[in-house]
């Protein structure tokens, strides 16, 4: 049967006394569906803008995979008022710099400039959120551009590679499949007209979300935004998102072969969603197991097993539920094998055993300073704005999340490993160096 995508709503917490007196935001919503957070910061006279747009990777299908990452690109290539290579020309005139970023879930576009700049930079944003130039030869020069980045990026890179296979295991249904930079065939076969319809859907007012924060008045910056954005029309909304991933039964796995000096070997486990109460858990285990040189698996497998020369961990939050990765780096002679087993064992006492009171502080200290360090700049209050609030479905949990840590106990934390860290929830990619084809 298929699943609608999750109504989990995140329990309400709390707010951290010392971060409410700094997120005083005012909201609005014009007309057009377009969705405004201002927070007011003036202790410098500087200025981030971020525009998060709902619409990601997962949003695609086959035939048109990596479509929302060439969008990034293709969205700084001129609209009506401002031509070709002005957007940047015009920002950077103005002492502002822009960058973007696609993910599974979203793509997010910001700039940082100074407050004087603030009307010039709502023009330039506005201006192609309104009308993006989408010709056929700026198409077709993009498309070389995503091609030569998917190369670099996955089709030569071991990382990236593995990275795609593990993909393809974890989710047999689900959107997640494919990787956020798409497949090549499907970047060729990209139309003129697949964009225009993308553009009107995925990049309209009321599928996007403004955050302005830093040196400005939120009521003139509001009658700026109203002045500049209110006449661009709404779009047609957006086809919801399946979540048609069937249950996994077993382990899977795959080995890559591939030019390399040594193995390698990844390792993900299906994981709940961002809304889901054991994602705070699982960041705990995060920390636990790798943040640091005395971290479990670092300490454990790097310095007293000596089976890997290196270990991460990638927890990172999706919308729908999302994979919980290890990579193990090893050493031209090892065994693969083996740095399994060592993990393996590694995850099995965690499960058996649990996590100290030690390590939970020590954990729950890292996610609590890690977190207020983001909120330290404009750009990092309005980037985790716009995060919490596209995963979460509210910017408020900016404010409550040091609280929702500092709730978490050892009992959950050992409880969230036994659920998700098992072999039925596992997928495996190891390499295995290949000779070179010179």
């Amino acid at each position: 049967m298929r699943k609608a995508p999750s109504k989990t709503s995140v329990p309400d917490r709390a707010a951290d006394p010392s971060l409410q007196s700094l997120f005083d935001v005012h909201e609005a919503t014009l007309p057009n569906g377009l969705q405004v957070r201002l927070l007011a910061n003036h202790l410098a006279p500087v200025v981030s803008l971020y525009t998060f747009f709902n619409v990601g990777s997962r949003n695609e299908r086959p035939g048109i995979t990596g479509i929302s990452h060439l969008f990034e690109h293709m969205m700084f290539n001129g609209a009506k008022k401002y031509g070709p290579k002005m957007f940047d020309k015009t920002l950077e005139s103005n002492g502002g710099s822009s960058n973007a970023y696609t993910s599974h879930d979203m793509t997010v576009y910001y700039d940082d400039f100074s407050s004087d700049a603030l009307e010039t930079v709502l023009d330039l944003e506005s201006d192609r959120m309104r009308s993006l130039r989408i010709s056929q030869e700026m198409l077709t020069s993009e498309r070389e551009v995503v091609k030569e980045e998917r190369r670099v990026r996955m089709d030569n890179d071991i990382g990236g590679m593995m990275d795609e296979e593990l993909g393809s295991l974890v989710y047999k249904a689900h959107a997640y499949r494919w990787p956020v930079i798409g497949w090549m065939a499907d970047i060729e076969a990209i139309t003129r007209e697949d964009c225009q319809n993308f553009f009107r859907t995925y990049y309209a007012p009321n599928n996007a979300i403004l955050y302005i924060a830093g040196d400005i008045d939120p009521k003139k910056t509001l009658a700026l935004v109203r002045r500049y954005y209110g006449d661009i029309p709404r779009g047609p909304a957006p086809q919801p998102v399946i979540n048609a991933e069937p249950e996994q039964r077993g382990e899977r796995r795959s080995t890559v072969r591939h030019p390399a000096q040594s193995p390698a070997v990844v390792i993900g486990y299906k994981g709940p969603s961002a809304r889901d109460e054991d994602t705070l858990a699982l960041d705990v285990a995060q920390y636990v197991l790798t943040k640091g040189e005395g971290s479990r698996l670092t300490r454990s497998l790097l310095y007293e097993q000596k089976v890997v020369v290196g270990v991460g961990l990638d927890w990172s939050w999706r919308i729908d539920p999302g994979t919980i990765l290890f990579f193990l780096e090893l050493m031209p002679e090892s065994d693969p094998q083996k740095a399994e087993a060592a993990l393996y064992a590694e995850l099995e006492k965690l499960a058996r055993d649990g996590i100290t009171e030690r390590e939970l502080q020590k954990a729950l200290n890292n996610l609590r300073s890690d977190h207020l360090r983001e909120l330290g700049t404009n750009n990092g209050r309005a980037h985790a704005m716009g995060n919490y609030e596209a995963l979460l479905g509210d910017w408020r949990h900016v404010l409550s999340l040091p609280s929702a840590y500092a709730s978490i106990t050892r009992e959950q934390v050992q409880a969230a490993v036994k659920k998700y860290l098992i072999p039925e929830r596992r997928s495996v990619v190891t390499l295995m160096p290949a000779p070179s084809e010179a």
